[in-house]
């Protein structure tokens, strides 16, 4: 388990899960209130990283400043929706996330809060103290030495510390920061296009030749040639000759045969849409009294 010096460094990280899974980006670090030491990491997960999982970081191996642990992508995604009311963690809330990940309480030694992003060269420090000066809040570092503050005035010019008096983020400055949107794309199914074949009937004509015979009476002199045969039968006598008449009819036959291939495709068209959402921005003003001079609040 890596050490309270290097927990800064983890916070905008990556969280790796089991198998080398990429859960996404490391938001806060919460530390035990009582011993100081990093028990528990945010991650961004969902879409655009909307939601904020918390995992337990006892058994998580530290690789710059990215973190793996042993649990997977869906577990991580599927844990319980804790909402820390001032950066800190229940032990009533502690106790519902050990036992999801199912890890022994036993650890649970106190609340956790939230670790600052600042550099740790001081001693720690609560962001609440009691009458007597004893820490009952947020367990919280600050960047540079926890000089001590008094409420005398210091001259205008001089250089000033602002007391903490709202909360475990505050120091000599505050950050401002705004939520911003992020816009991608999904694939979605938004329709089907299938090729159907059935058959219909046409009547179609076709003009086909057609051969016929006729008979035609052809009478021809007495020649040469022929005279053997004139002669040949009997002088007068009663005949017929029959022929045969032919023609052609047409007959009808039906083939099948290929024509065309017919399939389908997909073209692919860009058009440019418009999203809209509701972000969060922090203004800081000042609010000073009035009827009380620069020079006067500024002087120590």
């Amino acid at each position: 388990m890596f050490t309270q010096e290097q927990a800064g460094t983890v916070m905008g990280g990556t969280l790796y899960g089991t198998g080398g899974d990429k859960i996404g980006r490391i938001g806060q670090v919460f530390v035990d209130d009582s011993t100081g030491q990093p028990e528990w990491v945010t991650v961004h997960t969902g879409l655009f990283g909307s939601n904020e999982s918390f995992v337990p970081i006892a058994n998580a191996e530290l690789n710059g400043n990215d973190l793996t642990v042993p649990f997977s992508k869906d577990q991580i995604k599927g844990a319980p929706n804790v909402d820390p009311a001032g950066g800190h963690l229940s032990e009533q809330e502690e106790e519902e996330l050990y036992r999801y990940y199912g890890m022994s309480g036993s650890n649970v030694g106190g609340n956790a809060g939230t670790f600052d992003s600042g550099t740790v060269s001081g001693e720690r420090a609560y962001a609440d103290t009691d009458a007597a000066g004893t820490g009952v809040g947020t367990a919280a570092y600050r960047e540079g030495d926890l000089g001590e503050t008094t409420n005398e005035d210091t001259t205008i010019g001089e250089t000033t510390t602002g007391r903490d008096v709202s909360g475990p983020t505050t120091d000599n400055a505050m950050t401002r920061s705004e939520e911003r949107l992020r816009a991608g794309t999904e694939t979605v199914e938004s329709g089907r296009a299938r090729l159907r074949k059935w058959v219909e009937t046409e009547q179609q004509d076709v003009t086909v030749p057609v051969t016929k015979e006729r008979a035609r009476l052809v009478t021809e002199p007495i020649t040469e040639e022929n005279r053997d045969e004139a002669y040949s039968g009997p002088a007068i006598s009663e005949e017929e000759h029959e022929v045969t008449l032919r023609e052609e009819r047409p007959v009808v036959e039906k083939e099948t045969v290929p024509v065309e291939r017919v399939r389908l495709d997909t073209d692919t068209e860009t058009e440019q849409q418009t999203v809209s959402g509701e972000v969060r921005k922090e203004r800081i003003d000042l609010d000073q009294d009035s009827g009380v001079a620069a020079s006067d609040r500024d002087r120590t």
